[in-house]
């Protein structure tokens, strides 16, 4: 990836390509900027702007009309490890919003007082949150939350949820997973299984979550499904960063997600939307505990 991109650019370039894998798109298919904000869940700014980078590597090509073709089906990049320090920044404003430190509305300057950290980090971190739809710029000054702290009865409610609209994506008659992402989230998991545990892999361990849930929901062919997921996981992203139960919990959640990923690649998606629902009833049990 270009040297003269920002890592937020590099970063959503190995995402588009990924995509590109995952949906065994061939030269010629169209990569639409909207789609691709909301699968992605950021913003359509820097989309383009990869998409632009990714055209400039004669990867993509712009045609008047169409927008955005895929000339070259370009090799899957490896992700590569984010900064601690970014992320363990991430985690601090998680669990400032839960103990109720941070309000709906507030100022750069009142999260580096809180923080103790220095005005460059933490703008990169608001930045980050801000394209991941976490939180937006007021009109005036500072900053809000776009979404309100959910208690107890709320995250409970969305489980249930949950338990309707991804058991019934598997069961779906036009379900289709392609087996570049089932071996790509494989992977992360495998990873995920290996690395040491550290606060700040709270972070990694959700986006891995989020995508593995929002995936199986696009799978299943009904745009509605997959939006309400994508919704789902923009209301549970905060809280999810402040990972609460323990590193015994994350190898319990990879294994079973590991094991639904057997029985959709062989085709048992009976078997495998009873795993799900096993699998989302356990997660939800932690939510009372």
């Amino acid at each position: 990836m270009s040297d003269a991109s920002t890592p937020l650019q590099q970063d959503l370039m190995r995402r588009i390509v990924g995509v590109i894998h995952e949906d065994g798109l061939q030269p010629g298919a169209r990569l639409r900027q909207n789609q691709l904000a909301e699968r992605l869940r950021v913003s359509r700014t820097p989309v383009r702007m990869a998409l632009e980078l990714l055209e400039a590597q004669g990867i993509l090509q712009h045609e008047p009309n169409r927008g955005m073709t895929l000339v070259m089906i370009p090799p899957l990049v490896d992700v590569e490890q984010a900064d601690p320090a970014d992320e363990e920044l991430l985690v601090a404003v998680a669990r400032l919003r839960r103990e109720g430190k941070l309000s709906d509305q507030f100022a750069e300057l009142e999260l580096m007082r809180l923080t103790d950290r220095e005005r460059t980090a933490v703008r990169q971190a608001l930045i980050k949150l801000e394209d991941l739809g976490v939180i937006q710029r007021r009109h005036g000054y500072g900053w809000q939350f776009v979404s309100p702290v959910r208690d107890m009865r709320a995250r409970a409610e969305s489980y249930n949820f949950r338990l309707l609209i991804e058991c019934a994506a598997i069961l779906s008659p036009e379900f289709s997973l392609s087996k570049e992402w089932i071996a790509s989230m494989r992977k992360r998991h495998e990873v995920m299984l290996a690395s040491r545990w550290t606060e700040a892999s709270s972070v990694a361990l959700f986006e891995m979550n989020a995508d593995f849930h929002l995936g199986i929901s696009a799978a299943s062919g009904n745009r509605y499904i997959a939006e309400a997921m994508n919704r789902q996981n923009q209301l549970r992203r905060l809280s999810n960063y402040n990972w609460q139960h323990g590193p015994e919990r994350v190898v319990t959640t990879c294994r079973e997600h590991l094991e639904i990923l057997d029985r959709l690649e062989h085709g048992d998606n009976e078997v495998a939307a009873a795993l799900m629902r096993k699998h989302l009833t356990g997660a939800r049990g932690t939510v009372a505990n």
